[in-house]
C-alpha cells in the first residue's frame, strides 16, 4: 500500500513521492495525519544547515491526526480517535527517563529526523507517545502541542513568578508561545524584541511589549528573567546583558553552534544561565492541557496549505511570511 509523502532530498529540494505506508509495530499506532506544522529547525534542515536531518528524509514532528490502525499490544486506542503525539521517542528506562527528564535520554530519537516524520499521509508512533485530543481542541491546535511544550519547558526552567520582569529575544513561533506560556504563569507585560515588524504586531496583539530595541521597553540590566529564542551570538550576549544581578537566562535558540559570552560579568552578577532543549513528558501534557483551556493559542496567525505545496511553503517561511507565525500542511 502506497501513500503520498513530502521528501527532503537535498538542500532546497522537497518533492512529493509515493512511498510505502508504514506498518505499525506491536506497540505502535498508525496515525492518518490531518495537520502538520513546519518548524524552524526543519527550515534549517531544508537549507542543509541541520546535521540531524539527512536526505532522503520525511520530516515533520508537529502534528495531529486520526488513529488508523493499532499494533497488537497498543492497548487503549481505537480507529477513528483524534490524537496528537509527543515526537521524542526515548528508552523509558535510563536515569533521565525515570526522573522526568526524558528529553535528555541518550537514546532519544525524534520523529522527522531519526525516524520517518509526519509530512506524509500516515505516520507510525509508539502508543505511549500518543495523546487523545480533547473534543474542544482542533487539529491545528493539536499540531501546536509540540511547540507549546517547548515554550512550557523554557518557562518552567526559568521558575517564573507573577512578579518577574521577563524579556524575550525573538518573536518567532517559540518566542510568541513563550510569551503566552509566561502569561499563564502570571507574568504581566512581558517584553519581546525582534527586527520583524509583522511578528512584533502579533506579539502586541498577544499582550506583549514589543519593540526592535531594548531601550523602547525598559532599562538594560533590569530583567529578572530573559529568554533567547534566536540563538545568534548577538542575542545570546544581549540576553546576558539584559539580566539583572541574580537574574536568570535560558538559551533555547539553535541558530549558531558557538558563541562568546561575558562570563566574568555573569560571575560577578551571579547570573544563572541554562540551556533548554525540547520538553519532558510532563511539559507536553501541560501544553495540551493549556491549549484545551485556551491559555495558549497561535491559530489566528497560521495558514494551512496542501502537502503538495510544501516546498513553496518552506520558501515562503524563509523569504518572510509576513504576519504568519506558522504554516500547517495537510493531505
Amino acid at each position: 500500500m502506497k501513500m503520498q509523502a513530502l521528501v527532503y532530498e537535498g538542500p532546497k529540494q522537497m518533492n512529493v513521492r509515493s512511498v510505502a505506508v508504514p506498518e505499525p509495530g506491536p506497540d505502535e499506532v498508525l496515525i492518518r495525519v490531518e495537520r502538520v506544522g513546519i518548524c524552524g529547525s526543519e527550515l534549517s534542515g531544508y537549507l542543509g544547515h541541520n546535521s540531524l536531518r539527512k536526505p532522503p528524509l520525511i520530516m515533520g514532528h508537529e502534528f495531529a491526526g486520526i488513529v488508523a490502525k493499532t499494533g497488537e499490544r497498543a492497548n487503549g486506542f481505537t480507529s477513528g480517535e483524534r490524537v496528537t503525539a509527543n515526537p521524542l521517542v526515548t528508552c523509558g528506562s535510563c536515569r533521565y527517563c525515570r526522573n522526568g527528564e526524558s528529553q535528555l535520554c541518550g537514546a532519544r530519537q525524534l520523529l522527522g529526523a531519526h525516524r520517518p516524520g509526519a509530512f506524509a499521509e500516515y505516520i507510525a508512533v509508539p502508543a505511549e507517545n500518543v495523546y487523545r485530543l480533547p473534543d474542544n481542541v482542533t487539529m491545528e491546535e493539536g499540531a501546536l502541542t509540540e511547540p507549546v511544550a517547548c515554550a512550557v519547558h523554557v518557562c518552567r526552567l526559568l521558575r517564573l513568578t507573577p512578579a518577574d520582569r521577563l524579556l524575550i529575544y525573538g518573536a518567532g513561533p517559540i518566542g510568541l508561545l513563550a510569551l503566552q506560556a509566561a502569561q499563564a504563569y502570571g507574568v504581566r507585560n512581558p517584553g519581546i524584541l525582534d527586527l520583524n515588524e509583522a511578528r512584533l504586531e502579533i506579539a502586541r496583539e498577544l499582550g506583549g511589549m514589543a519593540a526592535t530595541r531594548l531601550e523602547e521597553i525598559g532599562e538594560t540590566a533590569s530583567f529578572d528573567a530573559v529568554i533567547d529564542a534566536v540563538g545568534a551570538s548577538f542575542t545570546r550576549q544581549q540576553s546576558v546583558s539584559a539580566a539583572r544581578s541574580g537574574g536568570r537566562v535560558v538559551f533555547t535558540g539553535l541558530h549558531e553552534a558557538e558563541s562568546a559570552l561575558p562570563v566574568n560579568d555573569m560571575i560577578r552578577g551571579e547570573i544563572e544561565a541554562k540551556g533548554a532543549f525540547a520538553y519532558s513528558r510532563e511539559d507536553f501534557e501541560t501544553a495540551l492541557q493549556w491549549i484545551s483551556e485556551g491559555r495558549v493559542n497561535l491559530t489566528a496567525w497560521t495558514e494551512t496549505a496542501p502537502l503538495q505545496e510544501g516546498g513553496t511553503c518552506f520558501e515562503k517561511l524563509i523569504a518572510g511570511p509576513g504576519k504568519t507565525a506558522k504554516i500547517f500542511l495537510h493531505i
